[in-house]
């Protein structure tokens, strides 16, 4: 049976700046527990602390840059660029450029605040 989306739900984002993050599918606005999209708009200077998360997620930059630290390297995923990150790997994402960014996140299975593992 189809499930209507009629707008995102603005959930709690983690940083040292306020992010935006709606969430169209997820354990939040459609109750779904296998996957989750959300568009994140974070501002210039925009960071988090690192995490160990239990999912994979999906990252398709739409403005900006976004900065991903992991333990092979550190990349800055600008605007039409795409990034997967693999359960158990220690991740830190920022936005240190002057216009921030915005992206989509999609989380398999979907994001929750006990499986993203976040340090500190």
């Amino acid at each position: 049976m189809a499930q209507f989306i009629e707008k995102p739900i603005i959930v709690q984002a983690a940083g040292n700046k306020p992010k935006i993050i709606e969430e169209y599918i997820g354990r939040v606005n459609s109750k779904t527990t296998t996957i989750s999209v959300a568009r994140m708009v974070s501002p210039a200077g925009w960071e988090e602390a690192p995490q160990n998360p239990r999912f994979t997620e999906y990252t398709l930059v739409l403005r900006g840059t976004l900065k991903v630290e992991t333990q092979a390297g550190t990349y800055d995923v600008n605007r039409g660029q795409a990034i997967i990150m693999e359960p158990g790997e220690r991740v830190r994402y920022s936005t240190p450029g002057p216009e921030g960014a915005e992206y989509i996140a999609i989380c398999l299975p979907a994001f929750s605040f006990e499986t993203v593992r976040r340090e500190g």
